[in-house]
């Protein structure tokens, strides 16, 4: 699978997000090496506070896969996910978590908190980070004035 490549597309998506209003956090679901759905932040857009880039994302890919569990995916985010999101993938069945930027305020993957393999519970996602995490970490950077 081509992680820069998947990793490129949220990224482009993360730009649409910031030049929308929203936080520049987008996720990109792939099956196969297949993007089937792409999705950022649309917090402010529906003021719905679940409407996050992984929920949205799965959301998407689920209806156009006709189904609920995506044991097959790999979930391309721009920025480590929330414990609602990484919960989320859980309850998905979602196969990899792959993220570019570390949460340190509340990622749920490893950072603050890690939901992602934790032993308690019955899933764990693969997880992989770091990914084109300098792109990423520019999208949060304060706009000069």
């Amino acid at each position: 699978m081509n992680y820069e490549l998947f990793m490129s597309e949220a990224l482009a998506e993360a730009q649409l997000a910031a030049a929308r209003g929203e936080r520049p956090i987008a996720a990109v679901a792939v099956v196969n090496d297949a993007m089937v759905a792409r999705a950022h932040d649309r917090v402010e857009e529906t003021n719905d506070p679940t409407a996050h880039a992984v929920v949205v994302a799965l959301r998407e890919a689920a209806r156009r896969l006709g189904r609920t569990r995506l044991a097959d995916a790999t979930i391309f985010v721009t920025q480590e996910p929330c414990a609602m999101c990484v919960g989320a993938l859980l309850e998905s069945d979602v196969d990899a978590l792959v993220y570019a930027l570390s949460d340190d305020r509340e990622g749920a993957a490893g950072s603050v908190i890690q939901l992602a393999q934790h032993p308690a519970l019955p899933r764990r996602l693969k997880v992989v980070s770091g990914i084109r995490r300098d792109e990423a970490a520019a999208l949060f950077a304060p706009v000069p004035l």
